[in-house]
């Protein structure tokens, strides 16, 4: 076993609970984190084990990678660093290019630096980076274009085949679907897995990949507007709100709860990859906005969902993965149902 790992991003979301669940497995863990105001608000409580190690720094300066690689040199690093965010990335894309982009290569530069070659790297990706993912009209295979502003102005919601006719989406697989990102955000998630891929094979070591679907949970932020669609809609909920559901409410995702994401990356350690592994981390079921909008204002008796025909730029229309590969590679298969998963995330934010 590689016993110790250096968490990029280790302070936030997910990598606050990987921290606890490598500590308690008995791994030396440290956490290189920024600890931004986006993501800890004033006065958030940084929730780490006690052994884990927390050094505060930008993985895009390079001073900061070389201090903390001086103190600690880990067996493996799990790269969580990234900004994120659709509509975000679409009027802020220098800092989503200059963190996820060009943190990534200033932490393999401060590698080289310091003559550290890790046993293998593990990257949080995401379903992103397929856009809109692979189609089929009757027999035919396809990949549609991105869905064009103008498009989305006159309700034309679903992808057309290429005579024109309906399609339906299909699930995206690392082993078969192509990445075709739709925005900037999921340009810059494929970029991290290429400059990985490149420096991982021409050092010889281990590259996994884990393109993560829409995580959720209890610790995710409640005050970041980035964080998710179910953080969002559990807090409005909560406060007895008609939750507004964009284009028609038939938006597809698969929405997978944080311990489940947490076991498959504790897998992807444990059992490094040979040489390199590509897996879809989700909860295996589709669910379209509406259906999770209409559980959680029933689970709050909150008023029934509102369609409004709203939609963001660079938003894709169906998001869903084949976990099979991964439960075959990693020996994992997620145990959380959404129903479960949401009670969870609400009672965690009532207490």
């Amino acid at each position: 076993m590689s016993e110790s790992v250096l968490i990029t991003g280790g302070a936030g979301f997910i990598g606050s609970a990987l921290s606890r669940r490598l500590a308690e497995a008995g791994y030396d863990v440290a956490v290189m984190d920024i600890l931004h105001p986006q993501v800890h608000a004033e006065n958030t409580t940084i929730d780490l084990p006690p052994s884990v190690r927390l050094y505060t720094g930008d993985v895009t300066h390079a001073p900061d990678c070389d201090a903390v690689l001086r103190l600690f040199k880990p067996s493996q690093i799990v790269h969580l660093a990234a900004e994120t965010g659709t509509a975000q990335s679409l009027t802020e894309a220098t800092r989503h290019g200059s963190v996820n982009v060009v943190g990534t290569t200033q932490l393999l530069d401060a590698l080289s630096r310091c003559g550290h070659v890790p046993d293998q790297v593990v990257l949080a990706s995401s379903r992103a980076v397929y856009g809109e993912g692979a189609w089929r009209a009757g027999d035919e295979v396809f990949y549609p274009h991105p869905r064009s502003h103008a498009q989305l102005v006159a309700g034309r919601w679903d992808p057309q085949g290429p005579s024109g006719e309906a399609a339906v989406p299909l699930a995206s697989s690392a082993m078969r679907t192509e990445p075709r990102p739709t925005n900037i955000y999921a340009a810059t998630k494929l970029a991290q897995e290429h400059i990985l891929a490149g420096w991982t094979a021409a050092h010889d070591t281990r590259l996994s990949v884990l393109r993560l679907q829409n995580v959720y949970g209890p610790g995710q932020s409640l005050t970041n507007s980035y964080t998710g669609i179910v953080a969002l809609f559990a807090r409005l909920s909560r406060q007895k709100q008609a939750l507004e559901v964009y284009e028609d409410g038939q938006i597809l995702r698969d929405f997978v709860y944080i311990d489940d994401v947490v076991e498959a990356l504790y897998a992807a350690v444990s059992g490094p990859a040979e040489p390199s592994r590509y897996v879809d981390i989700g909860s295996g079921v589709p669910t379209t906005i509406h259906q999770l909008a209409q559980q959680l204002a029933t689970s709050c008796g909150a008023p029934d969902p509102v369609v409004v025909g709203k939609f963001r730029d660079g938003d894709v229309r169906a998001a869903r993965c084949d976990i099979e590969p991964a439960v075959e590679d990693l020996n994992w298969r997620p145990a959380w149902s959404l129903e479960k998963g949401t009670q969870a995330l609400l009672d965690w934010i009532e207490n």
